[in-house]
């Protein structure tokens, strides 16, 4: 596929689908909210134009600038939208871009053979609800152009401005969010950069700058990587012990499209795959991602069996065998990508999962013959996982036949509650027994139930499942929730609707706190993609004035509290232990549904939160030590 053969991107290239009437009335259905993830969307839409043209093979320079007022500048040297009039409606080709929804290059197939964005709503809808936006297009004559526009309406016709020497071409628009639109407007540099450096890993040798001149420091970004998906797979091994020297890189175009993969493999036991179209995040996964899995599953199977690494009367790998400590990003590019599932982020073209499957089983035949040291000591590895696998399932039927033969099948420290239906109730899992105490004295017996744990659980990121499965504080845990674990895991057992964290605010809770996620997070994750799990928020400090007795839960209201009652004769406490808290002081502060705090945890990005677990929770200690420094002085709460 040539995606370079489109070279003419004229004004008849623009097709015109339907007005902005209402995307201002109900600008959710476009953006996904109003809060600061929509408000973020605004740019990713905007890049994505110049991405697009990246992809065509016509940018190679990104240019991002957050500007004091949160005012947004995008450059590029694409080919520049179009100025001339576009037939059918008599306007320039820019202003229908601009103003109509669903009017752009990418839909007629004309102007783009591949393009990203999601739902391509395009930049008619960041126009709509913005402020004021401005596009400035440097044309193939020569000649620069601009136009204005509040709130998606055009303020004066196309005008020229001036001249341009040699291939100037390209498009800058800058636009001002609508406070009247959005909840809050104070766009997250890390948050753009997180995205614009996927984009440079998934467009190798493209530049994208992201530059925040909002402060007196200015902050920048530069991103290029001419390794692309290779260098992406390095970035998310540097905690990992690798067991390969360097990645396995696979790519390949037919009619169906164009597609890339990365493999590294690492002597850890997580799996890690992520799959991408069109520069897309495609979370859900998708027939990409299982052309991939059957793909790797048969021929690694093949190889084993051709080089007798499998003896016969062995079972075959099973696919999470094979994938165990493995790190994949697959990538597919093509023309007319259909969007299913829940959040509309998996792929269901299903000529993509033939076309991926016979790439890279044909790539991988040809590699591990050439590369037969790879090949064992992936097959090794994948062996040791299978006999984990089986131990683990022991275990887990040991465990099943040890409660079968007990009155009951719940743990014996668990409290439970009195409700025996999932809806609205609630497990606190809590550090110690002295916590537990006071929380099984002052919860509602109804709807809270209470699990103390003994200490430190494992640290599941450097253990097998067959070891965390004799871990007694896992086991107790995972039989409290009811779902199971890895793959056995079923969201329909699970026995509470909330699932909440409960620790002393101290490092040592920081850290019993960070082990248990660790745990969701590797196996139990659809927990948190369901939004089960909680993390309470006890108080730190009591404060006391007379007859007046508040509780404050972070440093910012204790300075505010002090200010408005005063400093003189004041007492206060810091709490550092929940029990430090008598019963009744618990439920008020923590766990009364009328009054507490609970920070819901979801997972934003899978990518970032499956770096930062093995950068904090794995064998490395570089990368760790590393992190530490870089983020010291973002630390809240520090014990002395």
């Amino acid at each position: 596929m040539d995606i370079k053969d489109r070279g003419n991107y004229e004004a008849e290239h623009i097709q015109v689908l339907e007005g902005l009437e209402a995307v201002r009335k109900r600008p959710g259905m476009y953006i996904g909210s109003t809060s600061l993830e929509g408000l973020h969307h605004l740019v990713y839409e905007v890049v994505d134009n110049s991405i697009d043209e990246a992809m065509a093979g016509y940018c190679s320079e990104v240019i991002v600038e957050i500007k004091p007022g949160n005012i947004i500048k995008v450059q590029d040297d694409g080919r520049g939208i179009p100025v001339e009039i576009h037939p059918k409606v008599d306007k320039p080709a820019v202003e229908v871009v601009m103003t109509t929804l669903h009017a752009g290059g990418k839909f007629g197939g004309e102007g783009y053979k591949v393009s990203g964005g999601l739902h391509g709503v395009g930049i008619s809808v960041v126009n709509a609800l913005t402020e004021w936006m401005e596009v400035e297009i440097a044309w193939k004559d020569g000649k620069v152009y601009k136009q204005k526009y509040e709130r998606g309406i055009p303020q004066h016709e196309l005008q020229l401005i001036g001249n341009c020497d040699g291939n100037c071409t390209g498009t800058t628009i800058e636009f001002k969010p609508d406070p009247l639109i959005f909840e809050e407007i104070d766009f997250d540099f890390k948050l753009l950069a997180k995205r614009l450096k996927e984009l440079a890993f998934l467009n190798k040798g493209i530049n994208i700058k992201i530059v925040d001149n909002r402060k007196e420091e200015v902050q920048q970004e530069d991103f290029h990587f001419d390794g692309g998906l290779i260098s992406f797979v390095e970035y998310l091994s540097q905690s990992k012990k690798p067991l390969l020297s360097e990645p396995i890189y696979i790519e390949d175009e037919a009619e169906e499209g164009s597609i890339e993969v990365a493999i590294m493999y690492h002597q850890g036991y997580n799996t890690s795959l992520y799959t991408f179209a069109n520069n897309i995040n495609t979370k859900e996964g998708g027939t990409h991602l299982s052309g991939f899995k059957s793909a790797t599953t048969r021929t690694f199977n093949d190889y084993a069996r051709n080089k007798n690494l499998l003896k016969d009367g062995d079972d075959n790998l099973k696919g999470q065998d094979i994938r165990e400590g493995m790190i994949a990003i697959i990538s597919v590019k093509l023309s007319e990508p259909q969007f299913e599932g829940q959040t509309k982020t998996k792929l269901g073209n299903s000529e993509m999962r033939g076309f991926v499957d016979s790439a890279v089983s044909s790539f991988l035949k040809t590699y591990l013959e050439e590369n037969p040291k790879v090949g064992k000591a992936i097959i090794e590895k994948a062996i040791s996982a299978a006999h984990a696998r089986k131990a683990a399932r022991k275990a887990r039927d040991l465990t099943r036949r040890k409660s079968a033969l007990t009155s009951t099948a719940l743990p014996g420290k668990l409290a439970d509650c009195s409700k025996r239906k999932a809806d609205d109730t609630e497990v606190y899992i809590v550090e110690g027994d002295s916590a537990g105490g006071s929380a099984k004295q002052g919860r509602n017996r109804e709807f809270q139930a209470i699990l103390p744990l003994k200490g430190k659980i494992l640290n599941v990121e450097k253990s097998r499942l067959n070891k965390i499965l004799n871990n007694d504080e896992i086991r107790a845990l995972i039989t409290a929730i009811g779902t199971g674990v890895g793959e056995e895991f079923d969201l329909t057992n699970i026995r509470y609707d909330r699932i909440i964290i409960m620790t002393d605010a101290d490092v040592d809770g920081a850290h019993i706190r960070t082990l248990l996620l660790t745990f969701f997070y590797r196996y139990m994750r659809p927990l948190l993609e369901n939004g089960n799990i909680y993390i309470a928020q006890p108080p730190l400090y009591k404060v006391k004035k007379g007859r007046r007795e508040e509780y404050v839960y972070n440093d910012k209201a204790l300075k505010e509290l002090i200010e408005e009652i005063g400093k003189d004769r004041v007492s206060m406490q810091r709490y550092k232990g929940l029990g430090e808290m008598n019963p009744s002081q618990l439920w008020d502060t923590t766990m009364d549904p009328e009054n507490r705090i609970l920070l819901q945890v979801d997972i934003e990005d899978a990518i970032r939160a499956d770096e930062t677990f093995s950068i904090l929770m794995g064998d490395k200690v570089a990368p760790r030590r590393e992190f530490i420094q870089k983020h010291a002085r973002e630390v809240k709460n520090l014990d002395v």
